[in-house]
């Protein structure tokens, strides 16, 4: 009986292990779809953020790295697909970043001269008359 037990005992034990490697070893060679995708909705919100004009080589490194990670997951390359979709996703970000630095210094500089302009007006206007 208690040989019994110790049989039935190993094969959960041995099925529990298969079905964990199983699940590891699924994850490594599953498609990189959802990494691609989300690394290209990425690249369209730097995009959509004037990377384009305002970040252009770090926008095109973001592309040509989508490109290569949707060749390699055509190739069913799924750890490249993969990593080149988070190489894509940070370079999109940092084209991003530096879209939306660009836009936050010309509108500061912006300011700072419609400031300069109040300023002269404010003085002209205090000067006293002759």
């Amino acid at each position: 009986m208690n040989a019994q037990i110790k049989t039935h005992v190993s094969k959960v034990l041995c099925a529990a292990l298969v079905m964990t490697l199983a699940a590891c070893a699924s994850s490594q060679k599953a498609p990189a779809t959802a990494d691609v995708a989300v690394s290209k909705n990425a690249v369209e919100n730097a995009v959509s953020a004037g990377a384009a004009d305002l970040a252009p080589e770090e926008i095109n490194a973001a592309r040509a790295k989508m490109m290569r990670a949707n060749e390699a997951l055509a190739a069913k390359d799924y750890k490249l697909a993969r990593e080149l979709a988070t190489q894509a996703q940070a370079d999109a970000k940092l084209a991003q970043s530096k879209a939306n630095s660009t836009k936050a210094t010309t509108a500061a500089n912006a300011l700072q001269d419609d400031l300069r302009v109040l300023r002269e007006e404010v003085d002209r206007a205090n000067k006293p008359q002759q």
